[in-house]
């Protein structure tokens, strides 16, 4: 196996064994905050603590891994590095857009204002979707409303960032607005469902490289 072959195994090797439990952690959190606020079980106020601690690290590392699933993309392709460090130009922006996209979670970790949580989200997620829109990013379908586009890896990947760049971002809103929490909730119940795509398209994905011997 090749360097880049190993770093390839990063991403599915870290996606099951740290990113689904943790998923498995934050959502029985997150019902066990839900049951404390309506007064079903008696419940320290730490779970909400834990749950929003849990997300934090839930989301930072799926855009990291998703960094480096785009990175060896890229690297992988005809030319791979060869072709990036002679567009120099064009290597200083992929860098930037992996450095807006982590700095941007990163900074969700301190304590922001609204406006700055949402900015600092979209930033990431924007960074993100210029990633993704790379030539070089195999995908199903370029159309994200086709059929096949939603069977896209690569697309349903981003969509589930920015559903959990913008779960860690409302998270201290859902204290002091009920739509807020509504809008939270809704979101993890979709993040929930595009976690499963991403498992069935991921294996999909592993199962249609060719074998080497």
């Amino acid at each position: 196996m090749t360097p880049l072959d190993w770093l390839a195994l990063v991403h599915p090797v870290l996606m099951i064994l740290f990113v689904y439990p943790v998923v498995g952690a934050t959502i029985r959190l997150g019902i066990l905050v839900r049951e404390r606020r309506l007064g079903i079980h008696p419940l320290p106020p730490t779970v909400g603590e834990e749950h929003t601690a849990h997300g934090r690290w839930l989301t930072s590392a799926v855009v990291l891994l998703v960094l480096i699933a785009l990175a060896v993309v890229l690297l992988g392709a005809p030319g791979g590095l060869g072709l990036l460090v002679a567009a120099p130009r064009r290597l200083g922006g992929l860098l930037l857009l992996v450095a807006v996209a982590m700095g941007g979670v990163l900074a969700l970790w301190r304590p922001q204002r609204s406006s700055a949580r949402a900015l600092l989200a979209l930033l990431a997620w924007g960074a993100l979707l210029i990633l993704v829109a790379q030539p070089e990013v195999r995908q199903l379908g370029s159309n994200p409303f086709g059929g096949l586009g939603w069977g896209s890896h690569a697309l349903s990947g981003v969509l589930l960032c920015g559903l959990l760049l913008f779960s860690m971002a409302a998270a201290p809103d859902t204290l002091r607005w009920p739509r807020m929490r509504r809008l939270h909730q809704l979101a993890g119940l979709v993040t929930g469902l595009l976690l499963a795509v991403q498992a069935i398209t991921g294996a999909r994905d592993l199962l249609a490289l060719p074998l080497r011997r």
